[in-house]
């Protein structure tokens, strides 16, 4: 049988700066956009606050892992959870009856094997195990 190598560590992102992923860099390029976009709007005093909540939420979605997972899988996890009911109740449907087919018993018969004795074995072993090569003389 062939032996095949085991691909191992297939969920890690490659990795494009340092560290940094090419989500986690992405990510941080639209962060890094929007405070552009929100220095040339806002006065710089409403630009700071405004600048530090973005980058803060972007930071947490690009480099926060929660059990493993990434910080956006999470959130959406957390809101279908959310949004699924508390409360389960099962409804019992009624079902139509399925149509049964009635299959005749069928009587097996049982055929005895041959009593092989303890010397014959041991030839049978030697013969399997060594993978014919050798044989009882």
């Amino acid at each position: 049988m062939e032996q095949f190598m085991v691909p191992q560590f297939i969920d890690v992102e490659s990795k494009i700066i340092g560290p940094i992923t090419t989500r986690q860099f992405l990510i941080l390029m639209v962060a890094g956009m929007l405070d552009f976009i929100f220095y040339k709007v806002f006065y710089f005093n409403t630009f700071v606050v405004v600048a530090l909540i973005v980058t803060g939420i972007f930071g947490v979605i690009a480099f926060v892992k929660v059990n493993g997972m990434p910080f956006h899988y999470f959130f959406l996890n957390l809101v279908q959870t959310l949004n699924r009911p508390r409360l389960r109740i099962w409804c019992k449907e009624e079902v139509a009856a399925l149509p049964s087919e009635e299959k005749a018993e069928v009587k097996k018969e049982f055929i005895a094997k041959p009593f092989i004795p303890q010397s014959r074995l041991t030839s049978l072993s030697l013969i399997v195990n060594t993978g014919g090569v050798y044989r009882e003389e």
